[in-house]
């Protein structure tokens, strides 16, 4: 593992441990060359597929697209790290079942869906963006389809 700090390859592992779900295992290093110490977290893959486009477009999936777009919409609110983390995963298992390749819309529903779960305001925001709405009309909408749930 390379250092963050002076960049050396040359680090022990202080302290290695599983975290909630044994999805990844939180390991705590230290460089022997300059003394810093960092955490690192190493998780398996499983979530190699490719996303289709509207347009047809294929790109391979980002896992960190998909963690920015739900940070933005939880942007000062009371969701924590783990809630977010937990969130994707439970997504990407899901998405498993598509094969190699699965549709955009698949995973904005997804996360919009586990959005609602988290915070409603969180995904209110995502879906004015993701749904691209138009007017307050359309926010009047959405919002009484939650409340009526």
């Amino acid at each position: 593992m390379i250092c963050p700090k002076c960049k050396k390859n040359d680090t022990r592992v202080l302290d290695s441990r599983e975290t909630d779900g044994h999805k990844a295992v939180r390991r705590r290093r230290e460089c022997e060359s300059c003394a810093n110490r960092f955490t690192t977290f190493e998780r398996i893959e499983n979530t190699n597929f490719v996303v289709v486009k509207k347009e047809g477009i294929r790109e391979n999936y980002d896992r960190e697209k998909v963690l920015k777009g739900i940070w933005r919409a939880c942007e000062k609110r009371k969701v924590s790290q783990e809630q977010v983390e937990k969130a994707i995963d439970a997504l990407e298992e899901d998405l498993v079942q598509y094969g190699k390749e699965v549709p955009s819309k698949v995973i904005g529903e997804g996360i919009m869906a586990a959005l609602k779960n988290l915070d409603e305001v969180a995904y209110i925001r995502f879906a004015s963006v993701y749904r691209h709405f138009k007017d307050i009309e359309t926010f009047k909408k959405e919002l009484q389809k939650i409340s009526d749930e």
